[in-house]
C-alpha cells in the first residue's frame, strides 16, 4: 500500500463496536440492586444504635464496665436457691461486693491460699462469724444494708476478708442465701486454706476458689449446726431440726450426724456409723465439733465424747461430765463448752446446773476429766498473776440476739494442767469457751472476756486496749488463732466491728469491718 494510501486510512474516524445487546439494561439493573443494599445497611445500622439507646436508658449498667459499690449488696434472689439452680461464673452469680465476677484475677498469698480482687464492702456490715487460716488473714459472713434496697433485694447477706488482721477490709462474693429463718440462710463460714470454703447455718454453701463463686450444697433437708475444717477435710454436724424463727434455726434439733467431704470436694459422707443419728433420747439438744492438729472431737447431745483422726474412723473416747443442752441462738451448746488446745488436750465448761459452773480438763482425749478445785470468783483487784489489771467496765446485760459461735482450728499445743484451772462464777452467761495452744483459756461472756493463764489460779476480766470501753453485752464468740493471737465477736453485731487481741486475751482492740 502506498504511503499517502496508509496515512489517509489512519486519519480516518473509527467507529467502534456497538456492545451486545441487553448491556446496558444489565449495568443499570446491578446499579439498582447495589444502590438498594447501601441503603439497607444505612437503615439498619441506624435501627441497631436506637436500639442500644433504647437498652441503656431501661438499664445504664449495662454499659459500666467497673459499676460502683451499691448499698447492702450481697446476692442475687429472693430466697435461698437449691443446689445447682445459679451456675459457677454465670449471670446470676451472687455480688457481694458490687463488682464483676474476678475469677481470673485471683492471685497467690504468702499463706499458700488465693487472695481475690480487692472489691468494696457492703455498707452497716453485721458480722456473725468469722474465720482465720492465718494469724493475719481472715473472712467474715453476715448482713449489711437494709431488706429491700440490697443488691438484690431482700437478701443482704455479705461476706467481706481482711488480709492484715482485721485492719483493712475487702468485699467478695458471698452466697445466695438469705439470714437464718427455719431451714434457710447462712450465719457461719468457715475457710480451710484460703481456697476451700463453707457457709453454713442452717444451709450449707460451698467456694473452691477462695470466696469468688459460691454454689449450694444439698443436705437433703437437714441443717448444718456446726463446722470445722483441719488436715484436709472439713466436718460438719447435720441436724433434723423443727426451730423456726429467725436465728433459733438450731432449735428443735432431735438427731446429729457427723458428716466430712475432702478439701475442694462436695462429697459429703457420713464419718462413719458410730457418729450417726444421735441423740439425746430423742429430746431437742444441741453438739459441738472440735479439731486440733490431726483429731477431731464430738461432743453428742448425750454427753458421749468421740475422737479419731481426721479422714479415719471416730470412736467412743469417754463420757463429758456435762450435755451440751439446749442450744444458743446460732447452735452453739447452752449447757457444755468444748475447746480444744491440741491433739488429746480437751478443756470444758459446764455452764448449767448440772456441775455449777465448773471448768474440767482431759489429757486423753475425752477418756478422763478432772475437775478444778473450788475456788473463789475472780478477785476484782487481781489477776490471774497476782497482779493489779486494769479496771475494766461491765457490760450491760446482753443486748441484741447473738450471732452464730465460730472458732477457728487451733493449732497443735498442750492443755492447761488440771491443777492450774480455777472455778469461775463471772458475770453473765458463758457463750463460747476457747484454748489457746500455749494453755490459756479464753472464755467469753455476756459481762465480758475472761482469762486464765496456764499455771495461774484466778480468771482474769479483759480490758480494751488504750483503755476504751468493750462493748456492752459481752461476746457471742472467742477463739485463738496462735498462743498470742486472738479474735471475738461483740453480741451486738451493729456495732459492725470484732475484736482482736495479740497478747494472749488480755487486752482486746476493735476492728471495724468498713
Amino acid at each position: 500500500m502506498p504511503d499517502k494510501d496508509l496515512d489517509s486510512w489512519l486519519n480516518e474516524q473509527v467507529q467502534p463496536l456497538p456492545p451486545p445487546p441487553g448491556t446496558f439494561d444489565l449495568i443499570s439493573r446491578r446499579a439498582r440492586r447495589r444502590r438498594l443494599r447501601r441503603a439497607a445497611v444505612t437503615l439498619a445500622s441506624g435501627a441497631a444504635v436506637a436500639a442500644v439507646a433504647l437498652v441503656v436508658a431501661a438499664n445504664p449498667a449495662l454499659l459500666r464496665l467497673n459499676p460502683p459499690a451499691e448499698t447492702g449488696q450481697a446476692v442475687a434472689g429472693a430466697r435461698s436457691p437449691g443446689p445447682g439452680s445459679y451456675p459457677v461464673n454465670g449471670a446470676n452469680q451472687p455480688n457481694g461486693s458490687g463488682r464483676p465476677l474476678t475469677s481470673a484475677r485471683a492471685s497467690s498469698a504468702p499463706d499458700g491460699g488465693r487472695s481475690p480482687y480487692p472489691g468494696p464492702v457492703p455498707v452497716d456490715f453485721a458480722p456473725s462469724s468469722v474465720t482465720f487460716v492465718s494469724p493475719a488473714r481472715a473472712w467474715v459472713i453476715g448482713q449489711a444494708g437494709v431488706p429491700g434496697s440490697c443488691y438484690n433485694g431482700n437478701i443482704c447477706t455479705s461476706v467481706a476478708w481482711t488480709p492484715d488482721d482485721g485492719r483493712t477490709w475487702h468485699g467478695e462474693h458471698a452466697p445466695v442465701a438469705g439470714a437464718p429463718g427455719g431451714p434457710n440462710g447462712v450465719s457461719g463460714i468457715r475457710f480451710l486454706d484460703g481456697v476451700n470454703g463453707w457457709a453454713f447455718g442452717p444451709e450449707l454453701w460451698a467456694t473452691h476458689d477462695g470466696g469468688n463463686s459460691w454454689h449450694a450444697v444439698d443436705t437433703f433437708g437437714q441443717r448444718v449446726t456446726g463446722l470445722e475444717t483441719a488436715g484436709n477435710r472439713a466436718y460438719a454436724l447435720f441436724a433434723n431440726c423443727s426451730g423456726s424463727s429467725g436465728s433459733e434455726f438450731a432449735a428443735g434439733c432431735t438427731s446429729f450426724t457427723l458428716m466430712t467431704s475432702p478439701a475442694g470436694s462436695d462429697a459429703w459422707q457420713p464419718a462413719g456409723p458410730g457418729t450417726s443419728s444421735l441423740s439425746a433420747g430423742g429430746a431437742a439438744s444441741s453438739a459441738v465439733i472440735q479439731v486440733a492438729g490431726n483429731e477431731g472431737y464430738l461432743l453428742a447431745p448425750d454427753g458421749t465424747v468421740y475422737s479419731g483422726p481426721l479422714g479415719g474412723t471416730w470412736a467412743k473416747a469417754g463420757t463429758a461430765p456435762c450435755e451440751p443442752g439446749a442450744p444458743q441462738p446460732g447452735g452453739s451448746p447452752s449447757g457444755a463448752l468444748l475447746a480444744a488446745s491440741g491433739p488429746g488436750h480437751l478443756a470444758l465448761a459446764c455452764a448449767g446446773p448440772v456441775s455449777s459452773d465448773s471448768v474440767y480438763t482431759s489429757a486423753d482425749g475425752g477418756s478422763a476429766w478432772t475437775q478444778s478445785p473450788a475456788a473463789p470468783s475472780p478477785d476484782p483487784t487481781q489477776d490471774s498473776a497476782g497482779s493489779t489489771p486494769v479496771p475494766a467496765p461491765s457490760g450491760a446485760a446482753p443486748g441484741s440476739p447473738e450471732p452464730s459461735a465460730t472458732e477457728p482450728a487451733s493449732p497443735a499445743g498442750s492443755s492447761p494442767s488440771a491443777s492450774t484451772v480455777a472455778a469461775y462464777t463471772p458475770a453473765g452467761n458463758p457463750r463460747s469457751l476457747a484454748a489457746a495452744p500455749g494453755g490459756t483459756l479464753l472464755l467469753a461472756t455476756a459481762d465480758g472476756i475472761y482469762s486464765l493463764a496456764s499455771g495461774a489460779s484466778r480468771w482474769r476480766q479483759a480490758t480494751a486496749a488504750g483503755g476504751s470501753r468493750l462493748p456492752d453485752g459481752g461476746f457471742s464468740y472467742v477463739g485463738m488463732t496462735s498462743g498470742s493471737d486472738g479474735v471475738a465477736l461483740p453480741a451486738n453485731t451493729s456495732l459492725h466491728e470484732i475484736w482482736v487481741t495479740a497478747d494472749g486475751g488480755r487486752t482486746w482492740t476493735p476492728r471495724p469491718v468498713s
